[in-house]
């Protein structure tokens, strides 16, 4: 298994004092993560996950369920555990960094130092969508995805490219929609979740519930902007400030 293909760190620090393992939402890939260390602490190594079936995993085939996904996942990551480290998800990412820190809890021992989740309800809220965004036609499921503002009209406009993008973006919406989850003890670790303010998905509520997935301390910070507002300067400058907590 190649961990080159599953973990991408653009700023290697081998002398960083915490690392930060990113997950992307669906359709995304470590890219979204590329320059986050020019505005985070110097500290923070950042290690975007690159899952399989885009970028340069393009030609291989996406996960659409959650458990094989973590399978691989959780080999990959193991080496990387050797000093502190913190995990981000956004959207349907927030539920695989969930999973993340509860299966290397069971199997490891081992917390991370804080979990950070934006834009997705608690992992208790079942998505209610009828029928879910991964079932919808085409044009449909295409329709959605403009609606969350989050992909470049380039790409919408371009059959070729749109053609590559849905079977991946239908098969991660098929982990974010399908996720059983299972009630466990909550993580030791803090948890902080970030919600846009104009975001029509995610309501207030449903990110508050996160707060009983932790023992330790919650924060819910709600930013302006939609599901993307994770594009916006504030929330870097934020999570920037959370982080140094740790340094």
């Amino acid at each position: 298994m190649n961990t080159d293909n599953w973990l991408k760190i653009f700023n290697p620090n081998k002398n960083s004092k915490l690392r930060l393992f990113c997950f992307p939402y669906a359709g995304g890939g470590a890219l979204t993560f590329q320059k986050w260390h020019t505005q985070l602490p110097q500290q923070v190594e950042i290690c975007a996950i690159q899952l399989p079936g885009r970028e340069n995993r393009l030609r291989e085939t996406p996960f659409n369920q959650l458990k094989p996904l973590m399978g691989e996942l959780i080999e990959i990551i193991l080496p990387y555990l050797d000093k502190p480290f913190a995990v981000f998800g956004h959207s349907m990412g927030a539920i695989i960094a969930f999973e993340m820190a509860r299966q290397i809890r069971l199997k490891y021992n081992i917390s991370p130092a804080h979990l950070f989740v934006s834009a997705r309800g608690a992992p208790s809220v079942t998505i209610k969508r009828n029928p879910p965004f991964h079932c919808l036609s085409d044009s449909e499921f295409v329709k959605c995805i403009q609606n969350l503002d989050g992909t470049p009209k380039e790409v919408l406009n371009n059959p070729e490219l749109l053609e590559l993008l849905l079977p991946i973006m239908r098969a991660d919406f098929e982990i974010n929609e399908t996720y059983l989850y299972t009630t466990e003890k909550p993580l030791d670790c803090p948890i902080t979740a970030f919600r846009g303010t104009q975001d029509t998905m995610i309501s207030y509520e449903d990110t508050a519930a996160w707060e009983t997935e932790t023992n330790g301390s919650f924060m819910l910070r709600s930013l302006p902007g939609g599901h993307f507002f994770i594009q916006n300067e504030l929330f870097l400058q934020i999570l920037s400030h959370d982080l140094s907590l740790y340094i």
